[in-house]
């Protein structure tokens, strides 16, 4: 062998030794009394790289060939340091000693509680921190655990809970997801995460791996935290003193300075917060660890037993500082959570994070954010093995490894038909891609129709998530007619921003659907059981064709065809089980015609977004107002589309959310219209109203369905919701306790018909014919719990009394 091939091997060998990676495991301890530590902290001295031990006291590193210094440390023990050849994969266990407590110096004002000084200092301190931050990065890993007392799985329909009179069963792991990650931060708003790697266990999809990046993960360093959707006073917020009650419960030894372990919780008990413990060093003031409940007024409909939340804090020197200018930043963040609804359904999940690698102060640009505010890595689902095994986790217990090897044996097993039936069901899985109706869908009854058999089948994300379709079929046993309609679209683009659909119909249409928010089982129940159809319907056959795509990061286009021919539709069932002498109302007459027309749209949207992987979804920042802008156009010609009727129609909506008060927030949509030519009855827009003593959100509560229509319209929907910040402010004790929901509705309109509306309108409908040509006014309330989809309403017209000028009604999603 000459000189160059060994010198070659030589090369070769030290290029995989460079590039190879040893684990380094161990155990963390007491040395006194040999119990394990949890959550202790492991750091390599001179990086930013580390972990924590695990609920087993277990820590594991993967770090490449070298010589390395590391530090475990634990509040109230001595920290221990050993140095490590790492050559192979190896074991260090440390054993940390007590240390005895030496109390501090702090000034303390006469009759004051002296805890408050502390937390003081500690506010002061995050002040400084805060200002020292200009921009940071980091790696991250993410276990996130889901537990119920029943296996789940992604081929049965909604989530199986366990359902007894009083649940006592034993929760056990049912689903798993990991992910890595990397994050970014600028500045006063920016952030970024970029999921590098996910996994999760085979009956976890992984869209909902994604949740677990992005602001899911809190810093008690900020002054709000958010849970469950409520913004809650961090123990350090520039509002603390005023929020909380603090007590020195005692002093911990941490190596050379001592460290306050202070109980916190709200003062006023119905406040929502945060009770516990929390840790903060007596030299830097600076909050080291946090060990914290939410109370029970943070819990909403205290849906859950417990939720606790644990993080612990490092310092990390800046860029060419000293140690004087280090500043603390989060080393982990787990929640720990478990609740049984209305003692029936027992249910918990948990959340385990480290951080590491910390880069701070270092330059990025700002265009390096953009909209995206979490992205999925293209290769993300694809990672092997080899690189879970080189990168940072938390090391499985032994419970985690056994539900991984449970599951996955579970989701193998080939499952029947039968195995996914339920009589309840609106539809039944096949399979990950189709679907077909199931037995609470076949069956519908209308007075156009009389009895009516559906099936339907859906097949959906096949062919890489790009393809979705559906066909619909039904008969009516009354007039004795085949319906069909069917849909296909299929998704263009790396995220899926473009499409093409096309549909194809024959089937009776609801007068007015757009402004119908109750589903089909709701008009046959009304009209078998009241003898009352609250729908009015017409024949309707043709196709449609549209292109959609992203023309800019915040604006989509798109553009189609319709054809369409619409026929009156007639009563040809009067059947109902009860009032055998009501006659069902006559179906309302439309204006029979072909429709050939081009159509195109716009949404114009400067919300942040997640790529998931497949698809941009839209999501609302994290400021106080999201806002986005629809438009839709419809040019029906008879020229050179040979439509029957000449008109071009125009609406254009703007929707949002804007956050006003803690957890409260107020939705809105401010809607126009406006057409030019005779639009068709059945094309005109009818304010959606609603079913006697029954409301739904987003409706005019003092109407009745198509009770005001035209084709130029300017329409406000308002919706707060007050949560329970309402009651909170009146500080009525016992409806705080009830956890009551307060929201409060406000729609307005202007509507009309244009002249050539007016004139191809039904003559049944053309008297008495109502227009709002100043505004229309109604305001209301109504007060839910939220553990119950059922919401009391109460609502008055403000102007144009005559009938249902109060209205008591009963909002639920279920109708």
């Amino acid at each position: 062998m000459n000189r160059g091939s060994i010198l070659l091997g030589l090369l070769i060998i030290s290029s995989i030794t460079t590039a190879q990676q040893f684990i380094l495991t161990g155990t963390v301890s007491d040395k006194a009394n040999s119990t394990k530590l949890i959550y202790a902290n492991i750091r390599i001295l001179g990086t930013s790289t580390g972990t924590t031990s695990s609920i087993e006291g277990v820590y594991e590193l993967k770090l490449k060939p070298g010589n390395y210094r590391l530090a475990a440390s634990f509040i109230g023990y001595k920290t221990d340091t050993v140095s490590v050849n790492l050559t192979f994969n190896k074991n260090v266990n440390f054993t940390l000693e007590q240390l005895p407590v030496r109390m501090s110096e702090i000034t303390v004002l006469p009759g004051e509680n002296p805890a408050l000084e502390i937390i003081r200092k500690a506010i002061a301190y995050k002040r400084l921190r805060n200002e020292k931050l200009n921009s940071y990065e980091f790696r991250s890993y993410t276990k996130g655990l889901i537990k119920t007392t029943k296996d789940l799985s992604t081929r049965s329909e909604g989530i199986n809970l366990s359902i007894a009179a009083k649940d006592t069963a034993r929760l056990k792991i049912t689903g798993l997801i990991e992910n890595s990650s990397k994050s970014y931060f600028k500045k006063p708003d920016k952030y970024k995460d970029e999921i590098i790697a996910r996994k999760q266990s085979a009956n976890t999809p992984a869209t909902i791996n994604t949740l677990t990046g992005g602001r899911i993960i809190q810093n008690f360093y900020s002054d709000d935290i958010l849970f469950l959707n409520r913004q809650i006073p961090s123990p350090i917020s520039e509002e603390a003193i005023d929020y909380y009650d603090f007590f020195i419960e005692d002093t911990l030894a941490l190596d050379k300075q001592n460290v306050f372990r202070i109980r916190i919780e709200p003062l006023k008990r119905t406040n929502p917060g945060f009770k516990g413990k929390i840790f903060i060093a007596d030299k830097s003031f600076a909050l080291v660890k946090v060990d914290v409940d939410l109370n029970p007024a943070a819990n909403p409909g205290k849906l859950f037993d417990r939720i606790n939340i644990f993080q612990q804090f490092t310092p990390f020197e800046l860029p060419g500082a000293n140690t004087e200018q280090e500043v603390y930043m989060p080393i982990d963040y787990r929640i720990f959570a478990d609740g049984n609804y209305l003692g029936i359904a027992k249910f918990g999940f948990e959340l385990n994070t480290i951080f590491y690698d910390y880069k701070i102060n270092d330059p990025i640009e700002d265009d390096f954010f953009g909209m995206t505010i979490v992205k999925v890595m293209p290769d993300a689902d694809t990672k092997d093995s080899t690189y879970w095994k080189s990168t940072q986790t938390i090391p499985n217990s032994s419970e985690e490894k056994n539900a991984y090897k449970r599951i996955d044996s579970l989701e193998s097993v080939p499952r029947s038909f039968w195995d996914n039936f339920s009589l309840l069901a609106m539809s039944l899985s096949i399979n990950d891609n189709l679907s077909i109706t199931g037995p609470l869908g076949i069956y519908s009854f209308n007075k156009i129709e009389g009895h009516t058999l559906n099936f339907g089948a859906d097949i959906s994300d096949a062919a890489d998530k790009r393809l979705n379709s559906d066909i619909n079929l039904s008969y009516g046993f009354s007039d004795e007619r085949f319906k069909t309609d069917f849909t296909t679209s299929y998704y263009l683009g790396e995220y899926r921003t473009g499409s093409i659909s096309v549909t194809a119909f024959d089937k009776v249409m609801d007068l007015f659907h757009e402004s119908i928010r109750y589903n089909k089982l709701t008009s046959t129940l009304t009209s078998l059981f009241g003898k009352y159809d609250f729908r009015n319907y017409y024949y309707t056959k043709g196709m449609t064709l549209r292109l959609a795509g992203e023309a800019l990061p915040v604006l989509r286009l798109n553009a189609g065809y319709l054809n369409r021919t619409d026929n009156n539709a007639f009563n040809n069932s009067d059947f109902s089980f009860f009032n055998k002498s009501k006659v069902l109302n006559p179906n309302q007459t439309i204006f029979e015609t072909k429709i050939n027309a081009l159509t195109a749209g716009f949404q114009l949207d400067f919300r942040n977004n997640i790529e998931d992987g497949y698809f941009k979804r839209r999501v609302g920042s994290q400021g106080p107002l999201n806002i986005y802008l629809t438009g839709e156009t419809i040019f029906s010609n008879s020229s050179f589309l040979k439509s029957n009727l000449d008109f071009q129609s125009y609406k254009i909506s703007l929707n949002g959310y804007l956050r006003t008060y803690k957890s409260a927030g107020m939705s809105f949509t401010l809607t126009g219209l406006y057409s030019d030519g005779p639009v068709p009855y059945q094309m005109l827009y009818a304010l959606p109203g609603n079913i006697e003593s029954i409301s739904q959100s987003y409706t005019m509560r003092t109407l009745t369905m198509g009770e005001v229509f035209g084709d130029r319209a300017v329409i406000l929907s308002l919706h707060h919701n007050f949560s329970d910040e309402f009651f909170r402010l009146l500080n009525i004790s016992f409806l705080t306790d009830m956890q009551l929901m307060l929201t409060a509705h406000f729609n307005a309109a202007l509507i009309g018909i244009s002249p050539g509306s007016k004139e191809i309108l039904p003559l049944s409908v053309q008297q008495p014919l109502i227009e709002f040509k100043h505004p229309f006014y109604e305001l209301g309330f109504g007060i839910g719990h939220p553990l119950i989809p059922l919401r009391l309403e109460f609502t008055w017209k403000l102007n144009y009394f005559g009938t249902n000028n109060f209205v008591f009604g009963l909002n639920s999603v279920l109708f």
